[in-house]
């Protein structure tokens, strides 16, 4: 005798039917997906032009594999000033379906840096600041575990670092001023020590790399101490000189 609410065994063609149903659902969104993608690409463009004219700056949308992506690259400018350059990057990285932007680093700019006798610790630092001016290392909340949407500014500031191979360079961590000082001090240099470590996976020595964590003691100038913006790291090239063992880097004997 059946029990009540009993509706029989589920037969295989039923499941059969829910597994195709599914599958064509998947591809259905998919191809939907595909087909919009270069429309919201073409809007993308529309809208940077915009947001550039006059600039010299144009955003290509197509990655370095030739895929179309939100994370556009932005060349020219190279005669307008570092703020110019920052406000334009912003403007670009503001508009509605953006996600981050990147300058190209040329040779050009490294070889006027030369002619002018600039320092590689100085162009570094203007590439470093210029990229962190527009995008932001991401950590997990309250964690020094980088967030992997992070993973492609590291990749930046990697490159940029490059010619400063053979200095000394800081990374420094920083915090607001909300919760238990020890602890903002703690999770500044756990953050600072995970972009080193990030850093060196990308090829940059350890033994130029100096990670130190200051927690809240520096707010960013015209920001209250508990602004959230105050949570952040820095890079600066302290020292353009060739590296040498020093006793913190060489312990003595026993």
């Amino acid at each position: 005798m059946a029990k009540p609410g009993y509706r029989g065994p589920v037969r295989p063609y039923s499941i059969s039917l829910v597994v195709v149903g599914g599958l064509v659902t998947v591809v259905l969104a998919l191809a939907s997906a595909a087909a919009r993608g270069p429309q919201q690409i073409a809007a993308l463009e529309q809208s940077s032009q915009t947001a550039l004219a006059g600039t010299g700056i144009r955003a290509v949308y197509v990655d370095r594999y030739g895929w179309l992506t939100r994370h556009p690259m932005l060349f020219g400018g190279s005669g307008l000033g570092d703020p110019a350059r920052a406000k334009a990057a912003t403007a670009v990285a503001g508009l509605p379906g953006v996600g981050g932007v990147r300058w190209q680093v040329t040779r050009a700019r490294k070889a006027l840096a030369s002619e002018l006798g600039e320092p590689a610790s100085l162009h570094c630092q203007q590439d470093v600041d210029g990229i962190l001016k527009a995008r932001t290392i991401r950590f997990a909340e309250a964690s020094s575990a980088l967030d992997p949407a992070s993973k492609e500014v590291l990749d930046e500031v990697a490159a940029a670092l490059r010619p400063c191979v053979g200095s000394i360079i800081a990374v420094t961590g920083h915090t607001d001023a909300g919760g238990d000082p020890r602890g903002n001090l703690a999770l500044s240099l756990g953050r600072a020590e995970a972009v080193r470590t990030a850093l060196v996976g990308r090829g940059i020595p350890a033994d130029g790399l100096r990670a130190q964590g200051i927690g809240a003691d520096r707010p960013v100038e015209g920001l209250e101490p508990t602004d959230a913006a105050n949570r952040r790291i820095e890079f600066s090239a302290i020292t353009s000189v060739p590296l040498r063992p020093t006793p913190v880097d060489t312990p003595g004997p026993g």
